[in-house]
């Protein structure tokens, strides 16, 4: 099953700490040297950003830095991985280095599913019953 794993937090955006930065390459030079993980990287601030979003049938643009933003979205893995279960692993290991090497710092691994045959029906079933209960 292939995971992207987005790591966010409400603390202001700084890069890693050099211990972390290090730590981080040698897990992610494993993980690609095992087939495991497919892509990462880290995302650059929110005032280099920008939204496109659709409101009452209107699109518009809002550059970055945004305002209300609560949690940002620091940087992302995917990996190709057996299940769930493995993919909380390596979440677990991943944020673990964090709290090694980043004293204090705040955040959060939110590993999701790609959808995919077999998994996205699954999601459509899912709705439907939903839908089905509240009518």
């Amino acid at each position: 099953m292939r995971f992207m794993y987005i790591v966010t937090s409400s603390q202001p955006m700084a890069g890693p700490s050099p211990a972390l930065a290090e730590a981080m390459q040698k897990i992610s030079e494993r993980e690609i040297k095992a087939g495991r993980m497919l892509d990462n990287g880290g995302l650059m601030p929110l005032a280099t950003g920008a939204r496109v979003k659709i409101v009452d049938g209107e699109l518009s643009v809002i550059d970055g830095p945004f305002v209300e933003a609560k949690e940002v979205i620091g940087g992302y893995a995917i990996f190709e991985l057996r299940d769930k279960a493995e993919a909380l692993a390596m979440a677990k290991e991943f944020m673990q280095l964090h709290l090694d090497h980043m004293p204090g710092w705040d955040g959060t691994c939110e590993l999701r599913a790609f959808a995919t045959p077999g998994v996205d029906v699954a999601c459509e079933i899912d709705a439907h019953s939903r839908v089905a209960a509240h009518a």
